[in-house]
């Protein structure tokens, strides 16, 4: 069945934007809660799904909402915690190049990005993206949706506005937070790899492949 991923650094690598208490909140009981469910509906329909992106796509597709959305949600919070970094550097290249293009420079995507968040209503994300031809745009998206549905968009970035992403470190000072996160946070580094995925240069990033186990051998 799917693994809940560890995250890529220390639960206090964030801070002061996101404190180790939020992170082991969201991560350890809220992400978990998604892979969780998703396992068990899997186990219930004794279903062997070869990839988490395929039971999104079949849920999204059988209208099965509720699979879709803990499915959506596992893979949405793995992308987030690959979009974030203890040490964020800049942009550089043929993203830094596409950055100017889109958005005058960064400053330019950093105000376009707190707007995007900001202005989406109630629970949802806001996404850095790409298409095919390496154009730059922001997408925001709601619950559980993913960018793809938007025009079939490859993700670079993203930061999530659900309440409970920021709650306990900001209040309700959405827009401080994400401030606070575009300034220090985001991987350039896993962003460049997306850029290059879009425009046919590697494999974009994927939810870790479900893993099988063995029934126990009898002895004797």
């Amino acid at each position: 069945m799917f693994v809940l991923p560890e995250l890529p650094y220390a639960y206090e690598a964030l801070q002061p934007v996101i404190s180790g208490e939020t992170m082991h909140f969201h991560h350890d009981k809220h992400h978990k809660a998604y892979v969780d469910t998703v396992n068990t509906m899997m186990k219930d329909a004794n279903a062997s799904p070869q990839s988490l992106e395929a039971v999104i796509r079949e849920a999204k597709g059988s209208e099965n909402k509720k699979l879709f959305n803990n499915a959506a949600q596992a893979w949405n919070h793995a992308f987030f915690w690959n979009s974030m970094t203890g040490n964020a550097g800049k942009p550089s290249g043929e993203l830094e190049a596409a950055i100017g293009a889109a958005f005058g420079d960064l400053a330019g995507l950093k105000q376009k990005f707190v707007e995007t968040g900001v202005g989406q209503f109630g629970s949802g994300w806001a996404w850095l993206v790409s298409d095919s031809a390496g154009k730059l745009s922001l997408v925001p998206t709601h619950d559980a949706d993913l960018p793809s549905e938007a025009g079939g968009a490859i993700p670079l970035l993203v930061c999530d506005v659900w309440e409970h992403a920021y709650y306990l470190d900001h209040q309700n000072n959405r827009k401080g937070f994400l401030e606070a996160w575009f300034d220090a946070l985001p991987n350039w580094s896993f962003a460049a790899k997306q850029y290059a995925a879009a425009r046919g240069q590697g494999e974009a990033w994927r939810y870790p492949a479900p893993q099988t186990t063995e029934p126990l051998k009898q002895a004797g």
